[in-house]
């Protein structure tokens, strides 16, 4: 059953610095480690992520910094 209390927001993150499918993995996991973060996909060539998450319990800036953090 879905959580009534969930309100999903999908957004779209440009992620730099990518050359392979290992960063690709990498950033993926970055990103689905933030609380709240529901969904993601990375794009090696179009260098985006797609993000599904709940606003309530993390922020654009949560993410960027998780991504930042490995690197990217």
């Amino acid at each position: 059953m879905p959580d009534k209390e969930f309100k999903k927001v999908a957004i779209s993150l440009s992620i730099g610095g990518m050359t392979c499918v290992s960063c690709v993995a990498n950033v993926e996991e970055a990103l689905k480690m933030v609380p709240g973060v529901k969904n993601v996909v990375v794009n090696l060539a179009t260098e985006k992520a797609a993000v599904e998450y709940n606003p309530s319990q993390t922020t654009l800036a949560a993410m960027k910094k998780a991504v930042e953090d490995i690197g990217y």
